[in-house]
């Protein structure tokens, strides 16, 4: 990978320009795709995930892939929440199920910080997991990106 790898939109952020990242963000993860998400982060990247410290692109990988061998139909909603400069403050919540079919609801908050390039070089995330009962999931699109008139986080109340 070439040191001028550039990930649109740069910082320094603007609201929309946040709002586009975030959404990136999203679509990208809701392919469940490890490589194709890891390659929006530094090579070095930084990560804490709930009580995980990662660090690397590959231990990136590795991390997704066993999420979502975990984490089945996996869909994901991210807002904005707040920006400044290169960082970015989001919530989420995403569903999915075990494979034992009990449901859950995954909420929580990420901070993010980009490296002049556009990549992220750090992730801070906390994360809660809720059971739900399968009648109660919000999330209905097919696998894959959420459609642009699926109601977000906002909209859906949560």
């Amino acid at each position: 990978m070439s040191s001028i790898e550039q990930r649109p939109p740069l910082p320094p952020f603007t609201r929309e320009t946040a709002i586009q990242k975030v959404r990136l963000a999203e679509d990208a993860w809701n392919t469940r795709d490890p490589s194709r998400v890891a390659s929006a982060y530094t090579l070095d990247s930084r990560w804490r995930n709930r009580a995980e410290f990662l660090q690397g692109r590959e231990t990136i990988v590795d991390f997704l892939t066993r999420k979502w061998a975990r984490e089945l139909e996996y869909r994901l909603i991210k807002e904005l929440w707040a920006f400044e400069g290169n960082r970015i403050a989001v919530r989420f919540a995403y569903e999915w199920h075990d494979d034992s079919g009990n449901w859950f609801r995954s909420y929580g908050n990420e901070n993010w910080l980009f490296d002049e390039n556009g990549l992220m070089a750090q992730r801070h995330a906390s994360i809660n997991d809720v059971p739900i009962a399968e009648s109660q999931r919000k999330y209905h699109w097919p696998q894959g990106r959420r459609p642009d008139d699926h109601p977000g986080l906002s909209d859906l109340g949560l």
